[in-house]
This record gives C-alpha cells, sequence and structure tokens, in this order.
C-alpha cells in the first residue's frame, strides 16, 4: 500500500487549507465531499458591487470627462471605483461602434465667464460634422454595441441609461428610432435627455419610447421645479424623471419631497452635494454641501424605490487625486448612508 511521505502530507495539508481559506473568505461552505455554491460565487471575484441594502448606485460617465473615456476606459475606471452600474453617454458607445466625430478626449474646463458665441465658421463645421455623423447612424450595424454590452456585462457592470446626442428637436425621425435601438442593445432600461423647452419635442419623445417600451428620463438643471415634468408625463406613461437632487437644491429647492411624489415616474436620479441657492450653489466634496444625500439615499432605501441613484461627480478634482479617486470615495460615503440606520 503506498502512503505519503510526511512532507507529501505537509504540502497536502498546505494546500488545502489555502484553498479552504480562499473559500471561506468568499462566504462557500466546503463540505466533506463537495464544495456547494463554488461556481456562482467566484463567477463574481474580482466584480464590483456598488449595491447597497438594495439600491443600486451607478455613476455617469461625465464623472470621468477629465480623463480620457473610451468604452474600455470607462470600465476599468468602473471597476477600479468599485461602481457596478452605469449611465453610459453617447460618445463612448458610439466611438466603440467606429461613428466619426466622436471624441473620447479628455474634456477641456471651460473657461470662466459666460461662453463666446460660436463664429459662422464654427456653426458650419459643427453642421457638417453632425450631418456626417446622422448619415453613419443611419446604417450603422447594431453588433458593434451588443459587443460593448457583453464586454461590460462579463466585467460585473450593467449599462442602465445611455445619453444620445440623437434626441434633438434637430435630430430626425431616423436618428431617434437609431437611439432607441441602440438603447434596447445595450440594455438600458431608459435614455436620458435634457428636459425639451418645447412640449411637442417630449410629445415625440414619449410616442418612440412607447413603441420600444423603453423609456425616457428628462434631466433637469437649474430649471427644475416640483411640476416641471408634469406636461412630459401627461404626454406618454415612458416619460420620467432623470432630476438632479444637487442641481434642484441649488435652485433653492428641498428634493425629498420630490422623490417622495415622483417615485413612481423616476428612472433615475442624478446625485452630487451643491451649496444651496443662498449659499451660492458651488458644488462640493460630498457631505461638504447643502443636498441631503444622506436622507435622500435612505429615503430610497426604507420606501425600496427602484431607480438607481447616479454619482455625477461634479465638483474640482483636488490635488494629487483623480477622477476615478473622487468617485470611489462617492460610493462609500453612499454606501455609509446606506448601511447607516435611520
Amino acid at each position: 500500500m503506498k502512503t505519503n511521505s510526511p512532507d507529501q502530507k505537509s504540502s497536502i495539508t498546505r494546500k488545502d487549507f489555502i484553498v479552504k481559506s480562499a473559500l471561506a473568505v468568499t462566504g462557500v461552505v466546503v463540505g466533506s465531499q463537495r464544495v456547494f455554491g463554488a461556481p456562482a460565487i467566484l463567477k463574481n471575484l474580482g466584480k464590483p458591487n456598488s449595491k447597497f441594502n438594495g439600491v443600486q448606485l451607478g455613476v455617469i460617465t461625465y464623472s470621468f470627462r477629465s480623463l480620457p473615456t473610451s468604452a474600455e476606459q470607462v470600465l476599468k475606471y468602473c471597476v477600479d471605483a468599485n461602481v457596478s452600474a452605469i449611465e453610459l453617454m453617447g460618445t463612448t458607445a458610439e466611438a466603440f461602434a467606429g461613428a466619426p466625430n466622436a471624441s473620447t478626449e479628455p474634456m477641456q474646463p471651460f473657461p470662466p465667464g459666460p461662453r463666446p458665441e460660436p463664429t459662422a465658421e464654427q456653426k458650419a463645421e459643427r453642421a457638417a460634422k453632425a450631418a456626417e455623423l446622422a448619415k453613419w447612424r443611419g446604417g450603422a450595424s447594431l453588433d458593434k454595441f451588443k459587443q460593448l454590452r457583453k464586454m461590460y456585462n462579463d466585467a460585473g457592470v450593467s449599462i442602465y441609461a445611455w445619453k444620445p446626442s440623437a434626441l434633438d428637436v434637430k435630430n430626425s425621425d431616423a436618428e431617434i428610432d437609431y437611439a432607441f435601438r441602440v438603447a434596447k442593445e445595450l440594455g438600458a432600461s431608459h435614455m436620458t435627455v435634457e428636459l425639451p423647452t418645447d412640449p411637442e419635442q417630449s410629445k415625440r419623445l414619449g410616442t418612440f419610447a412607447q413603441k420600444y417600451k423603453i423609456g425616457i428620463g428628462y434631466h433637469g438643471h437649474l430649471q427644475q421645479t416640483f411640476t416641471a415634468w408634469d406636461v412630459a408625463l401627461s404626454q406618454s406613461p415612458y416619460n420620467g424623471l432623470n432630476c438632479d437632487i444637487g442641481h434642484y437644491v441649488a435652485a433653492g429647492l428641498d428634493p425629498i419631497p420630490l422623490l417622495e411624489a415622483k417615485h413612481d415616474r423616476i428612472y433615475s436620479t442624478h446625485l452630487k452635494d451643491r451649496k444651496s441657492k443662498a449659499n451660492g450653489g458651488a458644488n462640493m466634496p460630498w457631505g461638504q454641501g447643502d443636498t441631503p444625500l444622506v436622507a435622500a439615499l435612505q429615503l430610497m432605501r426604507n420606501n425600496h424605490y427602484t431607480f438607481p441613484g447616479t454619482i455625477e461627480m461634479e465638483y474640482d478634482v483636488p490635488a494629487g487625486s483623480d477622477a476615478v479617486k473622487e468617485v470611489a470615495k462617492c460610493v462609500e460615503y453612499a454606501k455609509n448612508a446606506l448601511e447607516k440606520k435611520s
């Protein structure tokens, strides 16, 4: 009968200990003959998780505007910041699919003061680029968008919203239809767009939304009021809110009643910390402004609201840090709020 030497026994014991320790860390039960649940748990090792106590936290691509924003880079930023869901902006997705004029270079900060009116030459150049992009959209294959979704999902990041530049008044019906087809391939429950000033545009988008069963979340800035979305909401059951509680506070309003009253029509909400209107409205690191972030997050948790909270890191990145580290801080701030008793 073959026996193991003392050294062989020691080696086997060490090996068993390492395997069992690794499984114990991940919460896997080790039995005498089998390891139950290991495939499902090991499959998720190393993947981000920003869902805490039932509240899904995500991030908008704009948070990484100071960095290059190719699809691969944005995915890495999400994983590094422990973000498992995203509102993906149009240029990142369309650049991956081969669209013309879809820059993923870092955004240059706007100089202080009012923005200058574009020259006639600049307007003509923009119009030409828009026409080229519209032509590309007319014949674009959806295969690259399917590939993009798989790449993100395989890494543990879901795309719950898409913010394309194809939903404006100036865009054709063909471009809008393209946007909805892409949103479907990305797995997005809704798209986001600025709240139109023309009610005919929200009616137009709402009709497409109902056709595709994909929502439109209308985003607001300082023009947000409690009733700002009412016309759009009345036009289509697929018209909803992509409210921004930081901007809402900077406009001088309390976002908690808005969330309570409109929660069943909110597709997603942007989270940022701003000073109130009375205090100047500045964007601040989380916890230093006047936005009731903790109260809002705990309201979402306690009432089991299903819409995600989208981190929009809009304050200036401190010296010695970067956008990924700052987003990670926002995730941790929100996690602490959601794990804290009310």
